[in-house]
């Protein structure tokens, strides 16, 4: 018997496309048409940027309104493609978009000459939601089932949520609070459950430096039952998008959609995405050249693995592999004895900074020395990116709003030590009693053959 959060299967659906004689549906096909292609291929989108030309014109489009704005809708979106050329020359997805943009020119008899500011999405956005509350979740239209602690069983405890952020250089705090530094260069996956995926690409700061941090962010939320549609969110450096790659901001047709919605919070800088059907509330942020990640997960679906899936290196739940990690203590004391022995030209570091003006610089905005300062510290006397300073900072903004215990907002350097020692301790057991259980396999069989 299916459980009633299985996620449904996709089914699939055909129909026809017509064009009117008004041709405003057909300048909406013909954006979908592109969508679906995108959504096919995404790898087209990323590599040319058509992407955000056709989610700006689709906003923009979205409404009946008046002719001459549809054609400086039009215009602008010719524009915006125009500016692809060189990137996107012999791209299928960009020549599409070329001839349905002189189609719909010839069909609205718009003139090639005239207004081209940026289109405006007529549609506002919803209202920010209220702060979330310990244990609830908002309500909203849609099946009990899309509503995550509505759907589970009467009577049963309220919901553990966990979080994890990975930010700078980077730094990782698992659903565990354990707090990592790692190298983890290229793509990785930060979750992958039955529910959705979180995979991050991460490029040196520094050429010749063990420091990465995140260029490119890809969630991809798979469909469950009446509620969403599979949605993909793509973020990339001076890329963060107000809506999924389609173009739309919620979960798609289904009665449940809006249980699933994007919502911008300051425009290029800082994104919501509200999964309510799954409980989750993820935030993404652009700080300097680099992108931020947050999130807050029920513990149930943090562990539910699809079967034969491999999670090993899933980076929220068991951290970054042992020769992925870098121990920023002992960078930091050698940073802090080459300060003192007075080996650093003119008083600063390799990259402007000393261990001293870098803690003085962390602690102007991250007065409590736990190890989001700590972090602030590393990553200015490894990279000399002062935005890293406001990366720790907004990490640290975003624990207290996701964390649901306000007793382990601060983790210092004593409780990573002891949650490696224990960690140790653990691998140190097993390994002392696989060591036995040989020993003892070798004295029966020994005792076997006398």
């Amino acid at each position: 018997m299916q459980s009633p959060r299985e996620r449904s299967e996709v089914r699939p659906r055909a129909g026809w496309m017509v064009m009117g004689k008004r041709g405003r549906p057909s300048a909406l096909e013909v954006c979908r048409v592109l969508v679906v292609f995108l959504s096919l291929f995404p790898s087209v989108s990323l590599q040319c940027k058509i992407l955000k030309c056709n989610s700006e014109f689709w906003a923009s489009t979205s409404n009946s309104g008046p002719e001459e704005e549809f054609c400086t809708a039009l215009r602008a979106y010719n524009s915006c493609v125009r500016r692809t050329a060189r990137t996107c020359r012999g791209d299928l997805a960009y020549h599409s978009a070329q001839h349905g943009i002189e189609d719909l020119m010839s069909q609205h008899n718009c003139s090639k000459e005239g207004p081209t500011s940026q289109p405006r999405a007529r549609t506002s956005l919803p209202p920010p939601p209220p702060p979330l509350l310990p244990g609830s979740q908002e309500r909203s239209d849609g099946p009990e089932v899309c509503h995550y602690e509505r759907s589970l069983p009467r009577n049963t405890s309220p919901p553990n949520y966990t979080h994890c952020g990975f930010f700078g250089d980077p730094h990782l705090r698992t659903f565990g609070d354990d707090f990592q530094t790692c190298k983890v260069e290229g793509a990785w996956p930060l979750i992958h459950n039955k529910y959705l995926s979180v995979q991050v690409t991460n490029t040196p700061v520094v050429p010749g430096s063990l420091a990465t941090a995140t260029s490119k962010l890809t969630i991809i939320f798979k469909n469950f039952q009446e509620c969403v549609d599979q949605k993909m969110y793509h973020a990339e450096t001076d890329e963060l998008p107000a809506a999924f790659a389609d173009g739309s901001k919620n979960g798609g047709d289904r009665h449940g959609a809006n249980t699933l919605r994007v919502v911008e919070k300051v425009p290029g800088q800082h994104v919501e995405i509200q999964a309510r059907y799954i409980g989750t509330t993820i935030v993404v942020r652009q700080v300097g050249r680099y992108l931020t990640f947050a999130v807050r997960m029920p513990e149930e679906v943090v562990n539910s693995v699809e079967e034969g899936d491999n999670q090993d290196l899933y980076l929220c739940l068991h951290g970054c592999p042992a020769n992925q990690r870098i121990d920023f203590r002992n960078f930091r004391a050698r940073a802090a004895e080459a300060h003192s022995a007075g080996r650093t030209r003119s008083g600063t570091g390799t990259h402007g900074f000393t261990y001293q003006s870098a803690k003085a610089k962390c602690k102007e905005r991250l007065p409590v020395e736990d190890l989001y300062f700590q972090s602030c510290v590393f990553d200015l006397l490894s990279s000399g990116d002062i935005n890293f300073t406001m990366a720790a900072y907004y990490a640290f903004e975003d624990v207290k709003m996701l964390h649901s215990n306000s007793n382990r907002y601060h983790i210092f350097e004593q409780d990573a030590f002891m949650s490696n020692a224990a960690q140790r301790g653990k691998d140190l057991l097993s390994l002392f009693l696989i060591n036995l259980l040989a020993v003892l396999l070798w004295i029966e069989c020994c005792t076997v053959h006398l």
